[in-house]
């Protein structure tokens, strides 16, 4: 561990601290002033940002990068508008901190409830994706905590750019620099040592591949919400609409395959899955889909690989598709649970007792019901955005908003009572 690191660290860390003592005090008003401006401002500096997201793509230029990081990576002119929408939509949402959820009154006349307060100190280490620097300070802002942010070196010029525009904004409407930091070095000591915070960090969120959150976890002095990889399942049942379910199943794997909440695993019922497979292969062909079968699948199209025992775990973040041909729908929540991550899986029917029993049954942060998987998102739940996404059931489970930002402290209103 570098000396450097370790004394950027430790600096980050307490100022960090030093700015949440007062994060928990600001009013709603102040707290939705720097949103709106700075939403305002993102939007306005699409071009600027534009530009320091090419620095840091040229940077990967000829060096064999996976085009699923580089997708993650690239930052256009429509992503920041999106960005700055997001900042915007933060502010138009209810602020968690202070409200009081539940209130009760004990024999003696005590009055107990419990209070949403902040977490205090959150850091994010994540790799790529700039939308994160900006999705993370917004709702860590609203929540009443500081936030620490470690993107990749492979996004720094980016996220040093978005960290500019926080930090002035903040000046202006008398917000603490300290609330939001992004790690100004590309050294990967600065992750370890922030790993080893626990004096000042509260929570570590990590966003990236599974290689970078198992070291996460096993690094970590802090608490750390977990997400390894999504391997996410739309089942096609017997009484599915053969439209819906071709057109959800081509989103689910088509519109962006490099994100967590890509289906990776097709099952079809096998009382369609003659008339559904051929159709549905024709369409995964024409976008250059590779599929990989099951005996069953393979006896109804030929022309297709052979899927292995790894291929029903994979996180291919790539146009490759997993399908199985499974006898009923619990075949399918049985293969489900064998080699899902509880990040996210749908069905396609038109029984409503198979939509009921699937949405029990199934144990995964997010399930849906005849939508497309790509919907497991923060933003498109009307959460305004999202720190991560959690597939562990402490503290939270599925996209993280500003609530799963804050914890509950109980609060009692006495006049006068003691113990006996």
């Amino acid at each position: 561990m570098t000396r450097e690191a370790k004394e950027l660290m430790l600096k980050l860390g307490r100022q960090a601290r030093a700015a949440a003592r007062g994060l928990g005090r600001l009013s709603s008003r102040v707290k939705d002033d720097f949103l709106v401006r700075a939403s305002r401002a993102l939007d306005q500096e699409r071009e600027a940002l534009v530009e320091a997201n090419s620095k840091d793509l040229a940077q990967l230029k000829d060096k064999g990068v996976a085009a699923s990081l580089i997708d993650r990576l690239t930052l256009n002119e429509a992503q920041v508008r999106d960005m700055a929408r997001s900042a915007a939509e933060v502010a138009s949402l209810p602020d968690p901190v202070g409200q009081i959820s539940k209130m009760w009154r004990r024999p003696n006349g005590l009055r107990v409830g419990r209070m949403r307060i902040p977490l205090g100190v959150i850091g994010i280490i994540y790799e790529a994706r700039p939308n994160v620097t900006v999705e993370a300070a917004t709702l860590c802002l609203k929540s009443g905590n500081a936030v620490i942010l470690k993107g990749g070196r492979e996004a720094l010029n980016t996220n040093l750019a978005i960290g500019r525009i926080f930090s002035r904004i903040g000046q202006e409407v008398g917000i603490p620099e300290a609330a939001i930091q992004v790690v100004p070095s590309p050294d990967r000591e600065t992750v370890r040592q922030m790993l080893q915070m626990e004096q000042f960090i509260d929570l570590i969120i990590p966003r990236g591949g599974e290689e970078l959150i198992r070291m996460v976890v096993e690094n970590s002095r802090i608490p750390v919400v977990k997400h390894f990889k999504g391997v996410c399942h739309v089942f096609v049942d017997a009484s599915a609409d053969m439209k819906v379910a071709e057109e959800v199943c081509f989103n689910a794997k088509v519109q962006r395959p490099s994100v967590c909440n890509a289906m990776e695993t097709m099952l079809v019922h096998q009382g369609i899955a003659s008339a559904f497979l051929p159709r549905m292969a024709a369409r995964f062909a024409s976008a250059g889909v590779e599929l990989r079968g099951c005996p069953l699948t393979l006896s109804l199209l030929p022309e297709i690989k052979t899927a292995n025992e790894d291929d029903w775990y994979a996180e291919y973040l790539d146009l490759i598709l997993a399908v199985k041909v499974v006898k009923d729908m619990d075949a399918a929540i049985s293969h489900i649970a064998d080699y899902g991550s509880q990040h996210t899986e749908a069905i396609i029917t038109r029984d409503y007792a198979n939509a009921h029993s699937f949405l029990e049954e199934v144990d995964s942060s997010v399930v849906l019901v005849n939508a497309s998987t790509r919907f497991s998102d923060g933003f498109q739940l009307g959460l305004g955005a999202e720190v991560g996404i959690s597939t562990s059931k402490v503290h939270a489970f599925g996209p993280m908003g500003l609530e799963e930002l804050t914890t509950l402290k109980f609060v009692i209103l006495g006049d006068g009572q003691i113990r006996t």
